[in-house]
């Protein structure tokens, strides 16, 4: 209960007043002020209104309030807004994903993801992935951080993506909206590769190269399943850039990526 009633306060600290969002969702203001307080929790009904109006499935509102702000800060990007109650995304995501969604294996988790950086020349940047459950589709969050080249224990650049998650076809299609600076989507396709008791999917990204010259690039990404849930705080050390000889990187992935020298760069 404490989880819940911390995680609606946050989300709706993102709206103009309390009062706004009981209009909208449709429910009591006294009664939402108990939910808020951590008094009393909300019937399942009320729940599933309450997660339909942010946008999230009904678990993410009861995980640990860290994990969450870290799931859904740059969530509210308006593109996504837009996409999300546009009727032509709607119509699209009724036919395709939910026609998809029993030949589909769950994918919701965490995982790393790994490509060459098209910043830092030669080296292969580990970022954090999360897919996670909104009603009926997947959406995701993925971070990318970049170490400072001269102070040690610094960080650079640091580029936070939303996005939706497309199973279609026995492939996942990802569609990311960068949040920090607001200027840049990625898109990335991928299959799911079951590996003993290994999750992996394999694929291609593309996007703009954070740059001076802001070059179109294409690179060959993948990820590894880490575990379920969200991104919490212990998994922030593990986004960063690496060498290809690190031992930390699956062998697997690293023999798919190769040495970086296909990566497409358009200038």
């Amino acid at each position: 209960m404490e989880r819940f009633s911390a995680n609606l306060r946050f989300l709706c600290e993102r709206h103009s007043s309390i009062t706004a969002v009981c209009q909208k969702i449709g429910l009591n203001r006294q009664q939402f002020n108990k939910y808020l307080s951590g008094v009393h929790l909300p019937s399942p009904g009320n729940i599933r209104l309450i997660s339909q109006f942010f946008g999230l499935g009904t678990a993410v509102l009861f995980a640990d309030p860290d994990e969450v702000r870290m799931l859904v800060d740059g969530n509210y990007f308006p593109v996504l807004e837009r996409l999300r109650g546009s009727r032509q995304f709607d119509a699209f995501m009724n036919a395709a994903v939910l026609g998809a969604k029993r030949e589909t294996p769950d994918i919701a988790g965490v995982y790393d993801r790994y490509q060459y950086s098209s910043i830092y020349k030669g080296a292969i940047i580990r970022s954090l992935l999360c897919i996670y459950r909104n009603e009926n589709l997947y959406q995701h969050c993925y971070l990318e951080r970049f170490p400072s080249a001269e102070a040690r224990g610094k960080t650079d650049y640091i580029f936070k993506y939303h996005g939706f998650t497309v199973p279609l076809a026995g492939r996942i299609f990802f569609f990311d909206f960068e949040s920090v600076q607001k200027n840049e989507l990625t898109t990335s396709i991928l299959m799911p590769v079951q590996r003993s008791k290994t999750k992996f999917m394999f694929g291609i990204a593309s996007g703009i190269a954070a740059t001076m010259l802001r070059e179109p690039y294409a690179t060959r990404t993948a990820l590894h399943y880490r575990r379920a849930g969200l991104i919490g705080r212990e998994d922030m050390a593990i986004a960063t850039t690496l060498q290809p000889d690190d031992p930390s990187i699956p062998r697997d992935v690293l023999h798919y990526l190769g040495d970086g020298s296909d990566m497409l760069r358009v200038s």
